[in-house]
């Protein structure tokens, strides 16, 4: 009789993995607290790539590239800002944008609990 409850308990720890939908953050998507977030981003990119493009006059890939490029703090530099007013908004952007990283970042640690995390439960509710 003890071999199947041990076959029980490991039945209980074993998780899947969906590697596709946690590269997409799938799966933080689904939280609802998470999704405030997703739309911020949305949002922001939204106005960047307009702004970009009625400001420098860039299409609209290129505004969005821009944008994406400078929210995630990469700055290849093959895209710059020429206009002073276009310079103002960018420091403005960036600024915003390392706040929706952290925002980010926090709603992933807070969906995704981390493996020391589940073992630590899993070893207090074996006691």
């Amino acid at each position: 009789m003890e071999p199947i409850k041990k076959a029980e308990v490991v039945s209980k720890d074993i998780r899947t993995l969906h590697p596709i939908q946690r590269f997409l953050l799938l799966d933080v998507l689904r939280d609802k607290e998470s999704r405030l977030v997703f739309y911020w981003v949305i949002v922001v990119l939204l106005i960047g790539t307009m702004a970009y493009h009625w400001l420098e006059g860039w299409s609209f890939v290129d505004s969005l590239y821009f944008c994406v490029i400078s929210l995630a703090t990469i700055g290849y530099g093959d895209l710059t800002p020429t206009t002073p007013v276009a310079k103002v908004f960018t420091i403005v952007y960036v600024i915003n944008g390392i706040a929706i990283l952290l925002a980010l970042f926090d709603r992933v640690r807070v969906v995704r609990p981390t493996l020391s995390q589940d073992e630590n439960v899993a070893e207090r509710d074996e006691h």
